[in-house]
């Protein structure tokens, strides 16, 4: 065994390691935006929707429903300023040190915080978005219930939040091997 040469490590950790954390990187940003703007879009879908049919009934819903709508905007929002704290965290690694330790956990760092932010805004997505159809529908069978259900639609709101703060938490992993002078 002595002589025999190891061509590559076959397993996935070994795959794994030899990806770019560049693409790493750009993939938990994509992911970040990408999926906070599917929640959003998929709340806004449902929020309108119920919305649209519960006007015909009571169209004095209409103008003060749209909070929900804005609601579920904000989590698009989130991603996107999730994705530009991302992009500042890139740095410019020579390419000796591209897969030193430091850099793979620095793309390792920045693609779980994109992860992590993109998947919490599609669930807060489409928890706003069913919460501010609740609402919709219950605004037009009865007009005081609109500011209780508002109230639980803004905790559904938190989530989103708590998903920013914990990918910004993350990202802060995120440091890159310093140039060589």
């Amino acid at each position: 065994m002595s002589g025999a040469t190891v061509v590559g490590d076959t397993t996935w950790s070994g795959a794994l390691v030899r990806i770019s954390p560049y693409t790493f990187s750009a993939i938990g940003i994509a992911v970040s935006i990408g999926v906070s703007v599917l929640g959003a879009a998929w709340g806004i879908y449902i929020t309108g929707s119920s919305l649209i049919g519960a006007a015909i009934k009571a169209p004095r819903i209409t103008s003060k429903n749209l909070i929900s709508v804005i609601f579920c905007e904000a989590v698009a929002i989130y991603g996107v300023i999730v994705a530009i704290i991302l992009q500042t965290k890139l740095e410019s690694v020579p390419s000796s040190q591209i897969y030193a330790p430091e850099s793979l956990r620095a793309g390792y760092a920045i693609f779980a915080s994109g992860l992590i932010v993109g998947f919490a805004n599609l669930v807060c997505g489409l928890c706003v978005g069913i919460i501010g159809s609740s609402c919709a529908l219950s605004d037009a069978q009865n007009s005081s219930l609109f500011v209780k259900i508002l109230v639980i639609e803004i905790f559904g709101s938190a989530l989103g939040l708590f998903g920013v703060i914990v990918g910004i938490i993350m990202s802060a992993q995120a440091t890159w091997p310093a140039n060589a002078a």
